[in-house]
């Protein structure tokens, strides 16, 4: 059974004439890494968002484990998800306070009980959280660790060091789904590279979506979805994408203008 599958679905919003979003139709099994790509206003965030139930497909279903999104709790369905957005959110409080904000919620009972206690099972999956998310560096090179204050909005972070932070919480609960959307934009390639090769490495690999402005975070993915104006113009792997889709042979030889001239050759 696909962890993922979108059926025939269209999205129109509230309110909205057009569709944003019309026919998308695929399947993502367990392990799968799958990206999303397209100009600005294509529908990316869109097509994620369908996913956790932010928004509900007006045509067509969304199935989650073989079970449609709908007939989910909202609680059961959020829980399988990890969600990582745009714009890297982080409150004021430790970076041990933030990352504890992702815990399943048994784990955050078990807190409440006990706000004080060290629960291994915890300071486990918050460390394992650190080392995939590639901030365990810079974590441990902070005199008070992840007892270090974070200031309203991550002010006293860099961006890449927030959104690494912010992917950390979302790892927390190892979940089944994890959306990244356009959340890496800060990071440099080669932690970039990093960061997918760890969560490709966890020991339940969950179905990631990358959602991104940058074909190089893509080229990896099991299949891309090729986005323009709400429709699918293509998915394929990369290469499959390079030799037969006009919309992502555009985007990707505007940013690697020199390997427009070996195709050309």
């Amino acid at each position: 059974v696909p962890v993922v599958s979108f059926e025939h679905v269209s999205l129109t919003y509230p309110g909205a004439g057009a569709e944003s979003l019309t026919d998308i139709d695929f399947k993502a099994m367990r392990g799968q890494t799958i990206g999303v790509i397209g100009g600005t206003g294509s529908g990316k965030s869109s097509l994620v968002n369908l996913i956790p139930r932010f928004y509900e497909a007006t045509k067509g279903s969304v199935k989650i484990d073989g079970v449609a999104a709908e007939d989910y709790d909202y609680k059961a369905l959020r829980a399988k998800i990890g969600m990582v957005p745009q714009k890297a959110v982080l409150f004021k409080g430790t970076i041990r306070e933030n990352l504890l904000m992702g815990l399943p919620e048994e784990y955050k009972k078990k807190l409440e009980e006990n706000p004080d206690s060290r629960d291994e099972t915890i300071e486990k999956m918050l460390r394992d959280a650190l080392e995939i998310s590639q901030s365990a560096e810079f974590v441990d090179n902070k005199p008070e660790g992840m007892e270090t204050m974070v200031s309203q909005g991550g002010k006293n972070l860099s961006g890449g060091q927030k959104q690494r932070l912010t992917i950390a919480r979302a790892l927390v609960r190892k979940p089944e789904i994890l959306i990244l959307d356009d959340s890496a934009s800060a990071l440099d390639y080669a932690t970039d590279l990093k960061l997918r090769k760890a969560i490709h490495g966890m020991e339940k690999t969950p179905v990631v979506f990358i959602v991104s402005q940058r074909a190089s975070s893509l080229l990896a993915a099991d299949s891309i979805i090729v986005l323009d104006d709400g429709n699918v113009a293509g998915i394929g792997t990369h290469d499959e994408l390079l030799a037969s889709c006009s919309v992502y042979q555009e985007i990707y030889y505007s940013q690697y203008p020199d390997k427009r001239k070996e195709a050309q050759v």
